[in-house]
């Protein structure tokens, strides 16, 4: 517990305007369409970060078939809010959920924040070679992301 802030997993809890506000842009979901968060938050297991006024602050979820594997994905807190042990109870509270216990493989995406995963047992791939991915970088400043 971090004083003057608390954390939800709670579906009902998540701000969804405020999550686009920060991934809309951020580095790797620039211009992402509010529906697509929404249906993000929707079908992704949630965790987020609220100050004393209840605005959402941070955010994590992650896609998982609650079996065998996870993907972490839309990690922040806001940048005013930083440097207070917020993430690392973020990812602690994630990581501590019961659809996330006993899986496989968890997996993740990061530009700059590898000393943060490395303190919850994330290194690089083993065997990257035996990944493959389909790299949409421009689908949100593009038509594509059409249903």
């Amino acid at each position: 517990m971090i004083d003057g802030f608390s954390i939800s997993a709670e579906k009902a809890d998540m701000d969804i305007g405020a999550i686009h506000a920060y991934l809309s842009r951020s580095y790797w979901a620039e211009g992402i369409p509010l529906d697509r968060v929404k249906r993000g938050v929707e079908n992704s297991l949630c965790v987020g970060v609220f100050n004393l006024e209840g605005a959402q602050v941070g955010f994590a979820r992650a896609v998982t078939d609650s079996a065998t594997f996870a993907y972490l994905c839309d990690v922040y807190i806001l940048e005013d809010c930083r440097g207070m042990g917020l993430s690392k109870w973020l990812i602690e509270t994630l990581l501590s959920q019961p659809q996330l216990k006993g899986l496989r493989r968890i997996c993740l995406a990061t530009v700059d924040a590898h000393g943060l995963y490395e303190k919850y047992g994330f290194t690089a791939l083993a065997k990257p070679e035996n990944f493959m991915e389909i790299w949409r970088p421009e689908i949100y400043q593009s038509n594509q992301c059409v249903d």
